[in-house]
């Protein structure tokens, strides 16, 4: 039987961090958070419907590898960014720039 609290935890996980990364858009850094933050929550979502189905959990350490890959990418976005500007704030950063 499904767990409906777990299921509402991992719902509200999901909105919130939605809700962080649409009203915190300044930052990169924090905006990197957010979108760490909707993985884990759908991380948390696939391991209970496997869970919930005896799947097997093979699935969740291919998701769990590609999540990584994302964070490791957009720290070293992150990384380049600071060098070259300064700063992690969007206004600052300028597209037709070299």
């Amino acid at each position: 039987m499904f767990n409906y609290i777990n299921l509402f935890l991992s719902m509200l996980m999901f909105m919130s961090g939605i809700v962080v990364y649409v009203l915190k858009r300044k930052h990169l850094l924090s905006t990197l958070l957010s979108l760490e933050f909707i993985v884990l929550s759908l991380f948390y979502l696939l391991f209970l419907m496997y869970m919930n189905y005896n799947y097997e959990y093979y699935f969740t350490m291919i998701f769990l590898v590609f999540s990584v890959c994302e964070g490791a990418l957009g720290l070293s976005i992150l990384v380049s960014m600071i060098r070259t500007h300064g700063n992690d704030y969007f206004q600052s950063f300028n597209v037709l720039e070299c």
